[in-house]
């Protein structure tokens, strides 16, 4: 993979339902991350001292966030609608020349912010809710 435009990491969820994703408008900084818990087998008898760790255990998780500035009333409104009634839909993060992730996902966090001299901006933070397919583009 090499050098990308860092806009064209998309965030995409579904608005109704039905499989139908578009983009959450003006975000302008976009971030995946990928994590897995270990689980530590380590005993006496390891060789000479070293952690060992059990392969394919543990918890995995993504969590995902992004930053911008209102610019869609449809996706605003969905994401104030699947924080406050606690939904956990389908998004998908497209990654440019590696692939496209989706999974459902819930918002952690939405923070809404401006000065009296700027736009409105806000903050989204979302956590896996279940497992998440991969496809390479």
């Amino acid at each position: 993979m090499g050098a990308q435009n860092g806009k064209d990491l998309l965030i995409k969820v579904d608005m109704t339902g039905d499989s139908q994703f578009e983009t959450i408008a003006g975000l302008r900084a976009t971030r995946i991350s990928f994590n897995a818990e270990t689980v530590d087998v380590t005993s006496l008898e390891s060789a000479g001292g070293w952690r060992e760790l059990l392969g394919g255990a543990g918890v995995k998780s993504a969590a995902i966030s992004g930053a911008g500035v209102f610019r869609d009333a449809g996706t605003d409104e969905r994401a104030r609608a699947i924080f406050f009634n606690g939904e956990v839909p389908v998004f998908q993060v497209v990654i440019p020349d590696f692939g496209i992730i989706e999974g459902r996902f819930q918002i952690t966090g939405l923070d809404y912010g401006g000065s009296h001299n700027g736009e409105a901006t806000y903050d989204i933070a979302l956590a896996s809710a279940g497992a998440l397919d991969f496809v390479a583009l």
